[in-house]
């Protein structure tokens, strides 16, 4: 049965506060009384499912009201504001931070750590780690994300396991003789190679695709192995005008938007994008008429792994009410707050038990790829410094795009540089 057994499935959302079971609020002494802020970024989901969830916490516990403060939508601001507020000495209670965050945070002492005695059981391993940092727990996992592959369902009929099945698929179907004008793509494929945050994850997707790594388990750069060069010599060869046309050249300025619009408008085959394309390109109801010149479409995995993606609610290390902001976010991060957070507003649920649920399912039929996708998912690499390794790594990629995928030779210092926090 699902995880809301019982539940039905058009019932407004504030009529489940009657079936929360409230947290017992007493092992540590009682909560400290006053208002809650939550830092966060731009709620992207569907019908503002936070609020609400926020909105029966208020219900639950009128003596620690919570509000959500939104901060710039593009990750690269939100990272400077919430650095910026953590400096700044308070007003917030609890950070809703990228995954790639978590070791700064800690390190720096904007967040707290959660005792040793924390309820973990049912959270999925791979978002759960992007909490640990040195031995601890910094926080719990609030929404997860990997990327997904689309195809054309009208031009493919299996989905590639690899690139070189892709690379295949791509001349095998733009090799056909039209027998239309929008029938035959412009190019094979398109992720987001954009100079943000976007390509760093592209870039470690095709190196991971081609067996190569960058940082090791031990923090060491390992970028100048044969397969991460194989890696970035597959994106530079698509990239190259040439008939077919692997990968579109556009995809340089692409962000996960125009991705989305290039594929919708017919001009590639494959798309790597995040599960919130779904909701762009179709309906979500399986039911449900799809218009006349909508684009058909299947999911499947990346061909290698995806990068992870994802939000953690972290305690801020000057909150005056520690005790109240950890309970807010078990009540945030629960099987039923979970399950909403999915089913009503689309975010990739950190708990397993959620994409058994048979009306999550049904609402998306992406969600078993999702959760294989979310299992073999890579983390970024882990370091204080996140940031300004990216920015590195972000150069050091476009040197190589530039230069058929050949890495720059002092790509690998200046990358272990970066990780360490030297410029």
């Amino acid at each position: 049965m699902g995880v809301l057994a019982g539940f039905v499935a058009g019932v407004v959302v504030t009529a489940l506060a009657g079936v929360y079971v409230v947290p017992r609020l007493d092992r540590d002494g009682g909560l400290e009384r006053g208002d809650l802020v939550i830092l966060s970024g731009r709620d992207d989901g569907q019908g503002n499912q936070r609020q609400a969830l926020v909105d029966q916490w208020n219900a639950l516990h009128p003596d620690n009201p919570a509000r959500i403060e939104e901060i710039a939508a593009d990750a690269d601001a939100q990272h400077s504001e919430m650095v910026a507020r953590a400096q700044g000495g308070g007003g917030v209670d609890i950070f809703n931070l990228d995954v790639t965050w978590t070791a700064e945070f800690a390190s720096s002492g904007y967040i707290r750590a959660l005792p040793g005695d924390q309820d973990v059981a049912g959270f999925l391993a791979a978002p759960l780690a992007t909490c640990r940092y040195e031995g601890k727990l910094w926080g719990l996992p609030f929404n997860t994300d990997a990327g997904l592959l689309y195809y054309r369902s009208d031009l493919v009929t299996t989905a590639p396991a690899n690139w070189s099945q892709l690379v295949n698929t791509v001349q095998d179907v733009l090799a056909r003789p039209a027998t239309g004008p929008a029938t035959v793509p412009a190019a094979g494929w398109a992720g987001q190679l954009r100079d943000y945050e976007g390509l760093t994850v592209n870039a470690l997707e095709a190196i991971w695709a081609a067996g190569g790594e960058v940082v090791d388990g031990h923090g060491e750069v390992v970028i100048d192995s044969p397969e991460a060069q194989t890696g970035l010599t597959r994106l530079a060869a698509g990239l190259r005008p040439g008939a077919p046309q692997v990968v579109l050249p556009d995809s340089v300025r692409f962000d996960e938007s125009a991705t989305t619009q290039a594929f919708a408008a017919g001009r590639l085959v494959f798309m790597r994008n995040w599960p919130v394309a779904h909701r762009a390109l179709g309906p979500v109801d399986p039911a449900g008429a799809d218009a006349a010149d909508a684009v058909r479409f299947g999911v499947a995995n990346l061909p290698g792994p995806s990068a992870l993606g994802g939000q953690n609610l972290a305690v801020a290390g000057q909150s005056k009410r520690p005790a109240a902001a950890r309970a807010l976010i078990e009540f945030l991060t629960g099987e039923r707050s979970q399950q909403l957070l999915f089913e009503r507003g689309g975010f990739a649920a950190t708990r397993e038990i959620v994409y058994r649920d048979a009306a999550v399912v049904k609402l998306y039929r992406y969600a078993p790829t999702l959760l294989d996708a979310i299992r073999s998912a890579h983390s970024r690499p882990v370091t204080a410094h996140y940031a300004q390794f990216s920015e590195t790594f972000r150069k050091v990629v476009r040197e190589a795009l530039a230069d058929g995928g050949r890495l720059p030779a002092d790509a690998k210092p200046r990358l272990q540089r970066a990780l360490q926090g030297y410029k």
